[in-house]
């Protein structure tokens, strides 16, 4: 299995697990995994999330994409939006969240949301302006790109009940 597929597999095993959380909204594939690069460096995904979703498990569910992404030599990043699109910030990264227990956070806020790392200074998204290039995973695929192939035979077919295979881009 080449590592475009390995990186697609771990994108629908997180997002088959973040789907449940209650409070999240959508997710979306962004970044190199929406190209046809073949050699993509890391899996990134868009989460949209209601005001009182539980952070913990997303943060839980992330840590384990990050895990096996590195045991791939690979990244992953789990990025946050409200229902506004205003870009919240990631997951945080440790297992146990808040100022008392890592002093080297960069979080601005750490611990006012728990299991939100919102490290402004060093990723800043413009949630508008990535939407127009991502791919909705869930809960209803739709794309306004051309969506590779792969992404729809794994993601799509492996994340969504019954599986779909295809769509058409909606823009």
């Amino acid at each position: 299995m080449g590592i475009r597929k390995e990186l697609l597999s771990l994108a629908a095993d997180f997002v088959t697990s973040a789907r449940r959380v209650t409070g999240v909204r959508w997710i979306s594939l962004i970044g190199s995994l929406t190209t046809e690069k073949e050699d993509p460096k890391d899996v990134d995904l868009l989460i949209c999330v209601s005001d009182d979703v539980d952070l913990r498990q997303l943060a839980r569910f992330s840590r384990r994409l990050k895990g096996r992404a590195q045991s791939l030599g690979r990244g992953a990043d789990v990025f946050l939006c409200d229902e506004a699109l205003a870009y919240l910030g990631r997951t945080c990264p440790w297992k146990s969240c808040g100022p008392a227990f890592r002093a080297s956070c960069d979080a601005r806020n750490c611990g006012v949301r728990t299991y939100l790392h919102d490290d402004f200074d060093d990723i800043r998204l413009d949630v508008p302006q990535v939407r127009e290039r991502e791919i909705v995973l869930w809960p209803t695929p739709e794309s306004r790109i051309h969506v590779p192939a792969d992404v729809e035979g794994v993601l799509w077919d492996q994340v969504l009940p019954g599986g779909t295979g295809t769509t058409q881009p909606t823009g």
